[in-house]
């Protein structure tokens, strides 16, 4: 995003960083959310059950994404002892991707109501572009959280969709290595290897799959 400074586009970097923060804030609290809904009351009493961004939001997190374009927000904490189901960590996991899903669901076709209503709100460039990121903002983390490696969402998943022995093998493996691989991806993204705008592209691909109206 640093880049968008550089060349002067100051609207679309405040654009993006908005579209962003929105949906690192949804995303961290579907995670609480659904903690909530199967019995863990930890995230809330932490005061993380909220859409307030100032909690989510890690500073240092949102400056790497400005300087190198990735960045991360702060987890919810969660005690998996205190769930009413086994599956109450898959769903936890997958609430963060799914409330991305959703948003950017909602995003899409809100935009595309408006215009279709001729609401002066959803008329214009900045309108296009806003509502555009918005949506694919959300895909992409959605995406990007549900790979298996490190501590991403996706790895919290994986043990679930497997038969017990593999399970055992991927959680080993995945907590000798997976972090490694995943600062891997990071770091020959930043040398110009293109594997987040992979995933951006294919993210932009799903949006317009998404539009029902």
């Amino acid at each position: 995003m640093l880049p968008l400074l550089m060349q002067g586009q100051i609207a679309l970097f405040v654009i993006i960083l908005f579209a962003l923060t929105l949906s690192l804030t949804f995303h961290e609290f579907g995670h609480a959310a659904m903690a909530r809904w199967f019995g863990d009351r930890t995230a809330e009493r932490q005061g993380r059950l909220t859409l307030n961004p100032l909690v989510h939001i890690d500073p240092m997190g949102l400056l790497m994404v400005v300087l190198v374009g990735f960045g991360y927000a702060r987890p919810v904490p969660t005690d998996p002892r205190n769930y009413r189901s086994r599956w109450g960590e898959f769903f936890v996991a997958a609430a963060g991707p799914l409330m991305n899903l959703l948003i950017a669901f909602v995003a899409i076709n809100l935009y595309v109501l408006g215009l279709k209503l001729g609401l002066p709100l959803f008329q214009g460039h900045a309108a296009a572009t806003f509502f555009a990121y918005l949506a694919t903002i959300n895909l992409l983390l959605m995406l990007f959280n549900l790979i298996p490696i490190g501590a991403l969402d996706g790895h919290y998943m994986m043990p679930y969709l497997l038969p017990k022995p593999l399970a055992r093998q991927y959680e080993y493996w995945n907590a000798r290595y997976g972090n490694m691989i995943l600062l891997g991806l990071i770091v020959i993204a930043i040398m110009g290897v293109p594997v987040f705008r992979v995933l951006f592209e294919w993210s932009k691909a799903v949006v317009e799959m998404l539009i029902v109206l």
